[in-house]
């Protein structure tokens, strides 16, 4: 069954949340947000031709739910270094078996970003896990206010996706949003 996992929490320079629970049509984890931030190195697996496609067919909804809000937000570009940190994510996530924003080590998606060299002004993430496809997944993010925020923020002008097949819940899904 699909998780949601909504976060937000509003400092400062952070804002960053988790609030657990189960949907009957769905789950997904995000709005985790923070600015200032970077450093380090990255690396990992690289995506199927399957799931890179996934990856960009949620871009091209993001950028289409973008263009509807009221205001316009601008399109995100696609960050190649910033969508490996997202599949990346994806992967650990179905491989040890966690969901969540902080993997089991403590890492966080600021963290991740850091260890990937990649800095930025402002950086977010979502998190969704079982949905099957693209517009699924979408619907539940839209239609949860910390993910929609996300996907929304004007702040945000890169994005990078990762999606993950595998895990106990058969489909992981991440959005990382950054603004150098």
């Amino acid at each position: 069954m699909p998780r949601l996992i909504l976060a937000i929490l509003a400092a400062l320079t952070l804002a960053f949340a988790a609030c657990d629970g189960k949907s009957s049509s769905g789950g997904s984890s995000g709005g985790s947000s923070q600015t200032g931030g970077g450093g380090g190195g990255g690396g990992g697996s690289t995506p199927t031709t399957t799931e890179a496609d996934l990856a960009q067919q949620v871009l091209v909804l993001v950028n289409q739910q973008r263009a509807a809000a009221t205001p316009p937000a601008a399109p995100l570009a696609w960050h190649a270094g910033v969508a490996q940190v997202a599949f990346n994510h994806s992967a650990d996530m179905a491989a040890r078996g966690f969901f969540a924003h902080n993997n089991p080590d403590g890492q966080s998606p600021f963290d991740r970003l850091a260890a990937a060299g990649i800095s930025y002004s402002a950086a977010g993430e979502n998190i969704a896990a079982g949905y099957v496809d693209a517009a699924t997944v979408m619907n539940a993010w839209m239609n949860s206010s910390g993910h929609r925020a996300n996907i929304l923020n004007t702040n945000y002008t890169e994005i990078g996706i990762g999606v993950k097949h595998g895990g106990s819940y058969g489909t992981y899904w991440t959005q990382v949003f950054r603004r150098p």
